[in-house]
């Protein structure tokens, strides 16, 4: 991590960066109250979260009000723009938020945060949650290719379905739908789409939403997701952190989904937890570990703003990139 500008005001080695500890940020909003209630909060947390009222007090009210900030300013540039243009000022695109992090970071849980925040505003109350799993290709598709055992990896997504869905997000299309995922059955619902109807607000939650574009075969440069992002955010923890936290989340889930029949891991039901955190350790080091530390964590240094997590969950510092 480069050496910053902590939260107490000390000037230490220039640097892209702002840098605020848990206190200096949560001071940003102390005048403000959160629109959520503990119910809501409850509701919102991810298995295993410690995420409380207190959380989005300090965290998450900031952060929903920067961004309501960032969107209310590119409102007025587009307005300046048409006016540049002398063109009739159309409706202004949707303004598109990427998030992304590791398996069991809690990138899940902060996106659902934030829509609800960002929705109570009255600046902007239409705000849509995509997930990039329904971008998954289908199981049978995988195995075709023989990456089922790469699942989360880049080349596991239809980069080009994805890619369309952002484009005709930013083109201002008046419906736009994108595939679902059931994390029962861990696999694409082939037959239900999430139509999403002018949008204020975007959120694009997934892995790999901050990948840089691929050089093409014919050494050109294509386009990325992250090209049409107006603001990213990168969900951050000690690699030891999530990897325990997977673990923890394994040994959860085996006591509750996955005693479903229906579940894609019912298997793993019946399993003692010691064979439980076998299980989930090698799934983890064979697969979510070395994708987090080639691709996703590579990632983080693209985003706007990264929320540095503790080992209990908790959100330590903020880190936002100078405009």
């Amino acid at each position: 991590m480069p050496d910053m500008a902590s939260g107490m005001g000390e000037q230490r080695d220039p640097s892209p960066y702002v840098e605020l500890d848990r206190d200096a940020w949560a001071s940003l909003a102390a005048s403000t109250s959160s629109p959520l209630t503990f119910d809501e909060v409850a509701r919102l947390r991810g298995l295993g979260e410690s995420l409380d009222l207190a959380e989005v007090q300090q965290v998450y009210l900031p952060l929903s009000r920067l961004l309501s900030q960032y969107v209310e300013s590119a409102g007025q540039l587009h307005r300046r723009q048409e006016e540049f243009l002398r063109r009739p000022q159309p409706p202004r695109t949707p303004f598109v938020i990427g998030l992304a992090g590791s398996v069991a970071v809690g990138k899940s849980t902060t996106a659902r945060v934030l829509q609800q925040m960002l929705a109570h505003w009255p600046e902007h109350p239409e705000v849509a949650l995509v997930t990039t799993d329904g971008f998954l290709f289908p199981n049978a598709e995988l195995e075709r290719r023989g990456l089922l055992d790469r699942k989360g990896f880049p080349e596991s997504y239809d980069r080009k379905a994805l890619l369309r869905f952002v484009i005709d997000i930013k083109s201002g299309r008046d419906l736009v739908d994108a595939p679902l995922y059931s994390h029962l059955s861990y696999d694409v619902l082939p037959n239900e789409r999430l139509v999403i109807h002018k949008p204020d607000i975007v959120i694009i939650e997934g892995l790999n939403v901050l990948q840089p574009a691929r050089s093409r075969d014919d050494g050109r440069t294509g386009l990325a997701v992250s090209d049409f992002f107006d603001f990213s955010i990168y969900v951050d923890a000690a690699t030891s952190d999530i990897r325990r936290w997977y673990v923890e989340r394994f040994l959860r889930l085996r006591e509750t989904s996955f005693r479903d029949p229906a579940s894609y891991f019912a298997k793993y039901a019946g399993l003692s937890e010691a064979e439980a955190v076998v299980e989930a350790e090698r799934i983890w080091d064979g697969i979510n570990g070395p994708n987090l530390v080639a691709n996703v964590l590579p990632t983080r240094s693209r985003a706007t703003l990264v929320l540095r997590k503790d080992s209990d969950h908790s959100v330590r510092y903020v880190r936002l990139r100078k405009l």
